[in-house]
């Protein structure tokens, strides 16, 4: 019986008590995944980063183009000039495979450093959006398991992160 009451007891406190904190502070949370894709900076960073994928295509091709080429002369030659081509060749799929390795390390690189300077904007303007709107916590919707839709500034986020990178 005494078990029951202060079980009872501990629940009403308990309940009390994130009522209380609710009410005295202010909770929002964002979907950082949502902002990082409509956040305008982001669409035009991939943009450019498509434009020296596809640069680094065509010079791939031409690289590619040019081993073929050699293939096919490969045919026509006698065997003292096809060995030294057969070399010429091997280097050719070498300088490739090490062109393709470089390739996807620069590129990655550079995703790599633009999307933690985005993540680091974003994260600046959330701290000063709680700050100046008294915010108590804003989480990321990744921790949530359910959130009032009230409670989303996902939205504003976007709209404050599209403004600055506007006025830039």
């Amino acid at each position: 019986m005494l078990r029951k009451i202060f079980t009872g007891m501990a629940l009403a406190i308990f309940l009390f008590s994130g009522l209380a904190y609710a009410q005295e502070n202010k909770v929002g949370f964002v979907d950082l995944s949502k902002a990082f894709d409509e956040y305008q900076k982001t669409k035009d960073f991939d943009r450019e980063l498509e434009k020296k994928g596809d640069a680094k295509q065509g010079q791939r091709e031409n690289l590619v183009k040019d081993i073929r080429k050699m293939r096919e002369e490969i045919e026509l030659m006698n065997e003292k000039t096809r060995e030294k081509k057969e070399q010429d060749i091997e280097a050719k799929i070498k300088a490739l495979q090490e062109f393709d390795q470089d390739a996807k390390a620069i590129l990655t690189k550079e995703r790599d450093d633009m999307v933690r300077d985005i993540l680091k904007e974003m994260n600046d303007v959330i701290q000063d959006y709680g700050e100046k709107n008294g915010f108590s916590i804003i989480l990321n919707d990744r921790v949530l398991l359910y959130g009032n839709s009230a409670l989303d500034l996902t939205d504003e986020i976007i709209k404050i992160l599209n403004d600055r990178y506007a006025k830039k």
